[in-house]
């Protein structure tokens, strides 16, 4: 089975500091069609002005993944990490039994993009942990995040693998399937999956499917979820 969840479906909320692209409901937005694709609930699509952020705030039971597309994040959690997240690096942070932070962009005149993604744990109630990690632009598909740390990902604490992919025009790439769900989510760019049309923004949801195969019709960057 394949769903497009086109761009146009998507949420929004605008701030003032804040613009927001929802894909599953998330605060004053709300779609009973899209709550989320098994364990992933949140993406986030999100622009930050300069000198404004995400204040101090707390979470539990969540595992919430950044990533960073342009500008600069700067972290501080209760864990005591005080860091800077870059474009092209990411951020996991296993909430566990809770941990607050904040994420601010502390740049004068720049914009801060970014994609934040939550996914609910296996197990409840975890010690908190914070990982960090980029991944070479080189790479035409690398696993972010994994239960097993295979090939250098990140642990996420979910039977569940998270791949960025990065394309030029005419490449070909076949997804890795080894769940019954999947999430195709394109940040920037075209391509099509098998028969189905995609360009930025827009999304494609998988069950039970043995083959997928993405063509890349311009160059661009997409994000993978195999899911359980």
């Amino acid at each position: 089975m394949l769903a497009l969840h086109s761009s146009a479906q998507r949420g929004q909320g605008n701030y003032g500091w804040l613009e927001a692209r929802y894909s599953f409901s998330f605060a004053s937005w709300y779609d009973p069609r899209f709550m989320g694709v098994s364990h992933l609930r949140v993406i986030n699509e999100d622009k930050v002005r300069p000198l404004t952020g995400f204040a101090t705030h707390s979470h539990s039971n969540m595992e919430i993944l950044t990533y960073v597309l342009a500008g600069e994040v700067s972290h501080k959690d209760s864990m005591g990490n005080t860091t800077k997240i870059s474009a092209g690096e990411f951020q996991l942070m296993s909430a566990g039994k809770g941990v607050s932070h904040s994420e601010m962009n502390s740049h004068p005149t720049q914009t801060l993009h970014l994609m934040q993604i939550w996914l609910v744990p296996a197990e409840q109630n975890t010690e908190p942990r914070y990982q960090q990690m980029q991944f070479a632009d080189s790479q035409q598909l690398a696993l972010i995040a994994s239960p097993i740390e295979q090939e250098g990902s990140m642990h996420i604490k979910q039977d569940a693998a998270i791949y960025r992919l990065k394309f030029n025009q005419g490449e070909k790439i076949s997804l890795p399937i080894d769940r019954q769900y999947g999430y195709f989510h394109l940040i920037e760019g075209q391509g099509v999956i098998n028969d189905v049309g995609l360009t930025t923004g827009d999304a494609l949801i998988s069950k039970d499917e043995l083959a997928l195969h993405f063509t890349a019709l311009s160059n661009g960057q997409a994000l993978w979820f195999d899911l359980s």
